[in-house]
């Protein structure tokens, strides 16, 4: 270990006694690499070497180090650690620090990917996930979800040792679905019978008899385009706007997501994968990449949104190799931001503003209402938000109140 590295005494002689010591100068490095402040990186140190110390007394061999090994040492010895000072006890801190020693450990090829044999339920939704992506071309967070619920179901119904479709009952299929005497609500019980009867077409396909199981999908009444879209007024997007406060290390890149959620109605999930490859700043126009429809689209970029995406780049945005527009602004670094950090940061702007309990999904929904009121035709609206049917932006004309009074009826039986 570099000598120059200011750690206790004791946290050294841990790390230079244990398996772990030829690779702490690599891992040190590591950390400096992903930009890491010194109080980060020596609290990351002192959790491995606590890692290291116990690693010691188990008498652990190098080579069968992996997560199993790290999750035994944060549920199994933490709780009861009883070794001298200075260890670091945090959970949180030591999971990420040990996670990036295996990483680098893997990295210099100290330890292999032990990666047990996929057993028979692991090989079914293997199959599964390749028809959603390649036969159905659901998206990542929809296949990840029916994955889910499927590996929960076929646990319930059959265990590990997976026996067939044959096997399943009506009765498991309902229970599953409804719960405890119909304790789900009806957005539950659709998503779960989705993901059930999108299973059981799979393995239709697979040749397998599935229409008493289909049919015994319980499903919940569902009209669509019956509710009625929650939206911001113009005066409330503003409001949002001016909400931004000019302080802290983030608040461009706040302004900038904001700007491209409310002029554009882009979702959450596309503010954080746009890329600086995506913006033709000659022309003014944003390309989308690939959507969950697996088709790309081109936005007219207006000034405004171009402008906040210009100050964040010039002026907020740290130096990286990552191409993505949004990037972190902490450590690790080098790496895009993650649709929650969208999230949190509007969701930090409605609290400015004295909400609690509005959806980010809301700004689209107002973009869409504010084109309607000035006239926009729906194909135009449409097209914008990226709806692949024309009856999908038909919701927004329940909200436009004075087109709706002039087509209005007088109630049967009402005062003429």
């Amino acid at each position: 270990m570099d000598q120059k590295f200011v750690v206790h005494p004791q946290v050294r002689t841990w790390l230079q006694r244990s398996i772990i010591d030829p690779h702490v100068d690599k891992y040190i490095s590591y950390l400096r690499d992903l930009r890491y402040s010194l109080s980060t990186e020596r609290s990351y140190v002192y959790a491995v070497a606590h890692f290291a110390y116990w690693l010691s007394l188990e008498k652990a061999s190098l080579i069968k180090l992996s997560e199993e090994t790290l999750s035994r040492f944060l549920s199994a010895h933490l709780p009861i650690c009883d070794c001298p000072y200075p260890v670091h006890r945090t959970t949180h801190e030591s999971r990420a620090a040990i996670s990036h020693l295996l990483r680098v450990l893997r990295l210099n090829r100290a330890i292999t990917n032990q990666q047990k044999d996929a057993g028979p339920l692991d090989q079914e939704l293997a199959s599964f996930d390749r028809y959603m992506d390649h036969v159905r071309g659901l998206s990542p967070s929809t296949r990840r979800q029916r994955l889910a619920i499927l590996r929960k179901f076929l646990l319930e119904e059959q265990g590990q040792r997976l026996a067939g479709t044959r096997n399943i009952s009506v009765s498991g299929i309902k229970r599953f679905v409804l719960k405890d005497r119909g304790s789900h609500n009806a957005g539950t019980v659709m998503v779960i019978g989705g993901a059930l009867r999108c299973y059981f077409k799979f393995r239709s396909l697979e040749g397998d008899q599935v229409q008493r199981l289909l049919s015994a999908v319980p499903t919940a009444a569902h009209w669509r385009l019956a509710g009625i879209p929650e939206i911001f007024s113009q005066a409330d997007v503003q409001r949002l706007l001016n909400a931004v406060e000019a302080r802290g290390s983030s608040f461009r890149r706040t302004y900038a997501m904001l700007r491209c959620m409310t002029d554009l109605g882009l979702r959450a999930c596309e503010v954080a994968r746009l890329s600086l490859s995506d913006i033709n700043w000659d022309e003014g126009i944003l390309t989308l990449p690939t959507s969950k429809l697996r088709r790309g689209h081109t936005l007219p970029l207006p000034q405004e949104v171009g402008q906040a995406i210009a100050d964040y780049l010039r002026l907020e945005r740290p130096p990286t190799s990552d191409r993505s527009v949004f990037v972190r602004h902490r450590a690790p670094y080098d790496k895009p931001i993650a649709t929650a950090v969208v999230r949190r940061a509007i969701f930090g702007v409605y609290r400015r503003c004295g909400w609690q309990h509005y959806r980010v999904h809301m700004l689209r929904h107002s973009v869409a209402s504010t084109l309607l009121k000035q006239g926009a035709p729906l194909k135009e609206i449409a097209d914008l938000l990226r709806h692949r049917s024309l009856d999908t932006s038909m919701i927004y004309t329940k909200v436009d109140l004075p087109r709706l009074a002039a087509v209005a009826l007088p109630w049967p039986g009402g005062q003429l």
